[in-house]
């Protein structure tokens, strides 16, 4: 790293991956393949730097969300079979030309894949077929099966690779009934499609609560999604965090009067207040809601708290007490604090905090 990138970098743990990987990996049979998420980049780690390393860790597949997510990746190289959840009609020259696998949840996405093939004269593209089970998102819900089934039947351009669905509420205990209900129904719908097809194409219905808590109905595949970076469904589960967003301190000044950033709102104490600029701000993920003392960030060890409003690019941290000096590292989340904890304060969930670290900010693999 040189320059600016000297300053802020979510660091990549290869280790951490891997611990992760393997104990989903423990949790199913050998024959399971692995499907892992590496949508919204990697739910903000890096597609291609997350990618490559889940290649070389063994998974069986990966899924994005749009299509050019998945031709980003195939350009850096990744050659896993990809799929892509939500595909649209819009990329179908993308799709094929780039081996990429659509989800399909309704016929009407099918059939315009289906006539882009028969002009390219293409037969037995793998699709995946989603199944619409409560989630009420995407999806053929049963009462459209045989309407696909014909299709499917009539149609010679496409094979069906998989056939899928999401659990809404599989991390939640007190719903697991509705849970149970939506496996069943995505037995039964699979089994019919299977039959119709004349074909037994893979089933898979688990996401990463459902491999923790639902192991038993884990079929053909799983889909790891944040599991694999860090965030465990079960009490009592630490997994290890995979990402580490860290900063240098820029500059460091005493104030014994005056205020702070946008706002005034930083209150400079009569003894004098030890302020730390360090170079992220809500463009690079710190929600605003952070400011003002409702988080606080780790150097050396010791916690120092926001002080005054999170502007841009830059925010500031009461240093008063704690040994630091500029060029020091500071980390935003990580194993102190964690995606969990910034996550609470903002009362929201991982994923979000996750997916807010914006694509300036280097990825960097860490492999030891």
């Amino acid at each position: 790293m040189n320059g600016e990138n000297d300053f802020s970098r979510l660091e990549l743990s290869l280790p951490a991956a891997r611990k992760n990987y393997r104990y989903f990996r423990s949790l199913l049979r050998p024959t399971t393949k692995m499907l892992v998420l590496v949508k919204a980049n990697a739910y903000g780690h890096g597609a291609v730097e997350f990618a490559s390393m889940m290649q070389a860790e063994g998974a069986d597949y990966l899924a994005v969300a749009m299509p050019l997510e998945g031709v980003e990746l195939r350009r850096a190289g990744v050659s896993l079979p990809i799929l892509v959840l939500t595909a649209g009609t819009d990329f179908f020259p993308e799709i094929i030309d780039y081996r990429l696998e659509p989800g399909i949840p309704n016929l009407y996405t099918l059939g315009a894949l289906c006539d882009t093939l028969r002009q390219r004269g293409i037969t037995g593209f793998p699709v995946h077929i989603k199944l619409d089970t409560g989630m009420h998102r995407l999806g053929f819900v049963p009462e459209e099966l045989p309407a696909l089934a014909s299709f499917l039947q009539q149609h010679s351009e496409v094979r069906v690779c998989s056939i899928y669905s999401h659990l809404a509420v599989a991390e939640d205990p007190s719903q697991d009934e509705f849970t149970l209900g939506q496996i069943r129904l995505f037995e039964q719908g699979a089994e019919t499609l299977s039959e119709a097809v004349g074909y037994r194409p893979m089933q898979h219905v688990l996401n990463s609560a459902g491999i923790e808590r639902f192991p038993q109905f884990q079929h053909d595949m799983v889909r790891l999604g944040i599991g694999i970076y860090g965030i465990s469904a079960l009490p009592g589960v630490q997994l290890a965090p995979v990402a580490s967003l860290k900063v240098k301190i820029l500059q460091i000044k005493t104030l014994t009067s005056g205020t702070i950033g946008y706002g005034r709102h930083g209150i400079v104490s009569p003894e004098g207040t030890r302020i730390a600029t360090i170079p992220v701000g809500y463009a690079d993920g710190i929600n605003r809601h952070l400011g003002c003392g409702h988080a606080s960030f780790s150097i050396g060890g010791r916690r120092a708290p926001t002080i005054g409003n999170i502007c841009m690019d830059m925010c500031m941290l009461d240093v008063t007490g704690i040994p630091c000096e500029p060029g020091d590292t500071v980390t935003i989340f990580g194993s102190d604090p964690t995606v969990s904890e910034i996550a609470g304060i903002l009362d929201t969930i991982p994923y979000e905090i996750l997916t807010s670290v914006p694509r300036r900010i280097e990825r960097i693999i860490v492999r030891k």
